[in-house]
This record gives C-alpha cells, structure tokens and sequence, in this order.
C-alpha cells in the first residue's frame, strides 16, 4: 500500500470521526437546551386577558346607587354615573351583575361637583371654565378582603366661558369626566395598576 493512499484513508476516518463526535455534542447540546427551556417555562405562570384585568377570583358584582352629595347638586348624574360603572365591568369582565350579595361591592357618593374658571380675559370674564367632579368610592371584594379600599376619584373637563354647561356641553363634560373616573376605579379594583 502507498502511503498516500493509507494518509487519505486516515484522514478520511479521522474527518468522519470528528463529524462523528461534532454531531454527538451538538445533539446533546440541543437536548441539554430544550430540557431547559421546558424547565423554564414550566416554573413560570403567566396570565393574560385581553380586558386588562388581573386574575379574579369573583363571580359576581353590585354597584350600589350613588348618591349625590355634592353642594351643588346637577339632576341625574348619579344615576348616570352608576350606570356607568356596571356598564364598564359587565364589558371589561365576564362577572354577572346582581343586585345584593355580589362578591365585589361598589359604593360610594359624589362629593363634588363644582365649576371654576380657569382663563380671564382682560375684562374680568372667565374665557374658559373647568367641571370637576370628585366620587368617593368603597370597594370591598368579599373573597379577598385585602383588596378592599375606600378612595376618591376625580377628574375634570374644561369648557369655554361663552359655554354654559347645559345640553351637549354638559353631556360631552360627563362622557369625558365618567369615563376616566369609572377607568380609573376598575383598575384600581381589578386590574391592579
């Protein structure tokens, strides 16, 4: 036998065994990778809806009547206002609505409700007004009663000084202010930001 012939068959043996022993390592480092992978995310637990809400435990809800105790007092907000609220989480949640004996109990009053001028013309007139109105708010979750708070909530719309704040005026202010004041109470009671 030649000796090239025995050096290209040895190189071809040691080339095949390399390739051999690359393989082996790579299989097993691909395996080594995909237990932990799997260990990994097996440990996790991650939750996700696509409401914003956190995981809830409760069945049901109850918005109680807020009452308006506000100085000034503007006719139907009230009503207005707790429709509102069980509106927003009979959408942003799957609970059902009762009347008594709900799981999470929504209650609280309308303690303000006032108009300030913001703006002054060189006149002395108000060029823009601002509504706020403030909801004090007692939330308790009878399966978690760590969760319970009792809290103001306040928001505002500001409106021109021509404008009075009646008809389309007084519903566009209500829409704005309702709406960030009901969000704000659903994610301090379930969505937990």
């Amino acid at each position: 036998m030649s000796l090239v012939f025995l050096k290209g068959l040895c190189t071809e043996k040691l080339n095949n065994t390399t390739y051999s022993l690359m393989a082996h390592i790579m299989r097993y480092f691909k395996f080594i990778m995909a237990f932990a992978l799997l260990l990994t995310l097996s440990a996790c637990n991650v939750s996700y809806n696509f409401s914003g809400s956190g995981k809830i435990d409760a069945k049901t809800f109850q918005v109680n009547y807020f009452q308006n105790n506000a100085d000034i007092i503007e006719p139907g907000i009230e009503r207005t206002f707790t429709q509102r609220l069980q509106d927003l989480i009979q959408n942003q949640t799957n609970l059902s609505i009762t009347n008594s004996g709900g799981d999470l109990v929504y209650e609280g009053e309308i303690t303000q409700y006032r108009i300030s001028p913001m703006t002054a013309t060189a006149d002395q007139r108000a060029s823009q007004n601002r509504l706020s109105i403030t909801v004090n708010v007692r939330f308790t979750n009878k399966k978690n009663e760590k969760d319970d708070f009792e809290k103001p909530f306040s928001f505002y719309y500001d409106f021109s000084g021509d404008a009075l704040p009646t008809g389309s005026v007084l519903n566009t202010a209500l829409d704005a202010i309702f709406e960030r004041i009901t969000q704000d109470i659903f994610n301090e009671s379930l969505a937990k930001w």
